[in-house]
């Protein structure tokens, strides 16, 4: 008798059997092809069926517990769907299994297909992964280096100092002024051919010839080293703008978004020097004011030896001459303005209530309110812009009034150009001696 194997199906009746008595695997059997023949027609004869192949060997697996039997019956088919599914309804018509009551019910029919096709998903997936995991990385990595000899191939030594330069150092009407080779290779992978290297912490003359033909921004990495090149360009070369690495990090380290982020985020040459402190020079403006200070002393202690009278015609008296220079020595050196400024602290009553009526107004908008010697409004801008706007006023400011927390770097620019009050809704500054600090429940 031909048959058919489960792997050659295309369905497979599942099917539960119960019997009211001991019965064997035979018997079933015996009862599926006796009490089916002639119901179906000579089409679907199960006999017939199974002779030319449509129906595979019926498998029958039964277990007998307490005087009662309990099984299953599989056959395979390979049938359309409709016979198939005659042929399994036309088992729940077996109603007796030798002496035995019993009860068939076709739980399900299995479409091999379906698991053919999930295994064929399921493999061809990781068939995919292994070819993404293993092909494409290997060119990807080769385009890479192509690409990656190609750029270090567009290096070019510029100028009598043979500068390391991207190839569009002429042609560009801008250019990056970055710190060394490394830097260059880095902007040159990125897309940008109008880098040029210092080659060191001196600025060459080539960078300084270039600064007066181009619009020059200098680039350089997040630490103090970078800070002290800054001052150097500035100082020697006409330099347009000014940007700098994250903190902690080196242009060279940096990917492609950081580096458009930094050179987007660019300011003024003339902001870099507010920013660092220091003048046209690259000098410190602290250390150009402790010189004038100690010449202001010197200059004091000079016009007092010069006024004090001698003893009996004779010498000056090195006794009488030490205490004068002590007391002048611990004089402040600008004691008249202090106290000026400290007298300007006093805020009258119709400004306490201008001031009052701005703070109420700025509640819950995190925005600032800029005012003149006239307590006109010069402007209304957010906290995160306050600090870039004054500087860019630089000077001309009576007060400030803000949404916010008065923080020590507003208070150290507001002491650099001169304004008088800061009002907030909290301080983590104490009282100053040059800005008078208040809070909204002072006001």
């Amino acid at each position: 008798m031909a048959k058919i194997s489960p792997v050659a199906a295309k369905y497979i009746v599942h099917s539960t059997i119960f019997i009211e008595g001991i019965v064997d695997r035979p018997d079933v059997i015996g009862a599926i092809f006796g009490q089916t023949e002639g119901l179906l027609g000579n089409d679907l004869e199960l006999r017939e069926l199974q002779r030319s192949g449509k129906i595979g060997r019926i498998e029958v697996n039964v277990n007998t517990i307490s005087g009662k039997t309990k099984g299953e019956i599989i056959i395979p088919s390979s049938l359309d769907k409709t016979e198939t599914a005659i042929v399994a309804a036309a088992l729940e018509i077996i109603q007796r299994i030798g002496p035995c009551n019993a009860k068939i019910e076709v739980k399900k029919i299995e479409d091999i297909r379906i698991s053919k096709r999930s295994f064929v998903v399921e493999r061809a997936k990781v068939l995919l992964r292994e070819l993404t995991d293993n092909t494409l990385p290997d060119s990807q990595e080769l385009s890479y280096e192509v690409s990656q000899s190609v750029r270090m191939m567009e290096v070019v030594d510029y100028g009598r100092e043979k500068l390391a330069a991207g190839p569009s150092i002429d042609e560009s009407d801008e250019i990056v002024v970055v710190e060394g080779r490394a830097d260059v290779l880095t902007l040159l992978k990125h897309g940008f051919k109008n880098a040029i290297s210092m080659n060191g912490t001196s600025c060459p003359q080539t960078i300084k010839d270039l600064s007066r033909k181009k619009t020059v921004t200098v680039f350089v990495d997040g630490d103090r080293g970078g800070d002290l090149i800054i001052r150097e360009l500035l100082s020697v070369s006409e330099i347009d703008f000014v940007c700098k690495a994250p903190d902690g990090k080196e242009v060279e380290e940096l990917t492609k978004k950081e580096i458009h982020k930094a050179l987007r985020g660019r300011i003024t040459a003339e902001q870099a020097k507010m920013d660092l402190g220091i003048d046209d020079e690259g000098v410190l403006k602290e250390e150009v004011q402790k010189k004038h200070m100690l010449d202001r002393n010197s200059l004091q202690q000079n016009n007092i030896r010069k006024n004090i009278p001698p003893s009996n015609g004779s010498r000056i008296n090195p006794k009488y001459q030490k205490p004068q220079q002590s007391s002048s020595s611990s004089l402040p050196s600008l004691p008249s303005s202090q106290r000026q400024i400290a007298s300007d602290k006093k805020l009258s009553s119709g400004e306490k209530k201008i001031f009052k009526e701005t703070i109420e107004n700025l509640f819950g908008t995190r925005g600032a309110c800029i005012f003149d010697q006239k307590l006109s409004i010069l402007g209304k801008v957010p906290l995160s812009e306050l600090t870039s706007t004054v500087r860019s006023l630089n000077g001309g400011i009576y007060a400030i009034t803000l949404d916010g927390t008065i923080d020590i770097e507003l208070v150290r620019l507001a002491e650099k150009l001169d304004i008088a009050h800061l009002i907030g809704t909290g301080s983590k500054v104490k009282e100053t001696q040059k800005v008078n600090i208040l809070t909204e429940d002072k006001l």
